[in-house]
């Protein structure tokens, strides 16, 4: 689902300096050179974590993806920035359930685009189960 960058209602994102120094925050935006591995420790008290792709070739956030959700993070986890729609189901695959792109999406092409492939050949921070195991168990 292509969400806005921030509901009504919703507490906003801090910086992760800011979220360290702080005991409070619920969401906080991960730019694309710091380490996920930083918020473990914190991630029961997180219900937002929000990664930065500023440009769409730049694939860090993917792996903070993957840490955070390898790490047990079962909140919220928004690709915001430079996202396109033929990046989408990678995003999903690494663990990402909510995106908010700079330049808006087609619904439709984003629909398309996350049920082109149902089955997978490979195990990821989604869960997917791979279509080798459905056949095999």
């Amino acid at each position: 689902m292509v969400e806005h960058l921030q509901a009504d209602g919703e507490e906003p994102c801090v910086t992760l300096d800011a979220f360290l120094e702080q005991s409070n925050a619920t969401a906080v935006r991960l730019e694309s050179d710091e380490d996920a591995r930083a918020l473990i420790p914190h991630l029961d008290r997180l219900s937002l974590i929000e990664v930065a792709f500023p440009k769409f070739r730049d694939g860090r956030g993917y792996s903070s993806a993957r840490i955070l959700r390898e790490a047990g993070y079962t909140g919220e986890l928004r690709a915001q920035g430079d996202v396109l729609v033929d990046q989408i189901a990678y995003m999903k695959r690494c663990g990402f359930d909510s995106f908010a792109p700079e330049k808006d999406l087609n619904p439709a092409d984003v629909e398309a685009a996350l049920s082109r492939w149902p089955e997978h050949y490979q195990g990821a921070a989604d869960g997917a189960v791979p279509i080798w195991k459905l056949r095999h168990g």
